[in-house]
């Protein structure tokens, strides 16, 4: 997931603010109100977490409001160092309802996320990847080859156990017992997996594995 042109995503267009509920509805969004419309707009970011497969943000310039959320929604976070993250909602009498305020705190915990949450600092890429927001920094230039570099490194590994350590980590973020259950049944669909065999006899005739994912 990654921005066209300078910024991965600048967030709200403040020009709404004046009339936040007189702009136009997108068609999905039509007849809905209240919670269900929340949950709806939160739909195209939770997807990000909640798919089976890891999902990478490619960050660069600004990634401020939703676009911060939205690079909060993908498991891995790769930054231009010119990328400036911020939760920036409290500025306009909001909050971060799309995800960011269950996410940010898993990765720089409670206490400085709430900080975050209420000052609506901005965080320049070198700050992010000491809070924990990141998982690297590197020049701009390089910044999509890294992400699509470490792309291609998920896409050689097994696919099922991938999918179930997500599952486990996503789990445990809610509830440690919960997470332990769901990696006991992630670790049994493994071992009756043919990917376990083929890991087996590639590693004994010395050639990197096929996975098929069952």
């Amino acid at each position: 997931m990654s921005g066209a042109g300078r910024s991965f995503s600048a967030g709200l267009d403040t020009s709404v603010l004046v009339d936040f509920f007189g702009s136009d509805t997108a068609e999905d969004l039509k007849g809905l109100n209240g919670s269900a419309l929340v949950r709806k707009v939160q739909e195209s970011f939770t997807w990000l977490a909640d798919a089976p497969y890891p999902t990478i943000a490619a960050v660069a310039g600004h990634a401020l409001g939703a676009g911060c959320q939205l690079a909060l929604a993908c498991d891995l976070r790769v930054a231009a160092d010119d990328a400036v993250f911020g939760l920036l909602e409290s500025n306009w009498g909001l909050m971060p309802d799309l995800g960011g305020a269950v996410w940010l705190p898993q990765l720089v915990g409670p206490a400085k996320a709430k900080e975050l949450m209420w000052l609506a600092d901005r965080v320049d890429a070198q700050q992010a990847l000491e809070l924990g927001m990141v998982n690297r920094v590197v020049p701009a230039a390089e910044m999509q080859a890294e992400a699509r570099a470490l792309a291609t490194r998920l896409a050689t590994r097994p696919p099922l156990a991938v999918t179930v350590i997500k599952e486990a980590v996503r789990a445990s973020a809610v509830d440690a017992e919960d997470g332990l259950a769901v990696a006991g049944e992630g670790q049994l669909r493994c071992l009756a997996s043919k990917d376990l065999v083929e890991a087996g006899a590639a590693w004994m005739e010395k050639r990197e594995p096929v996975y098929t994912g069952s």
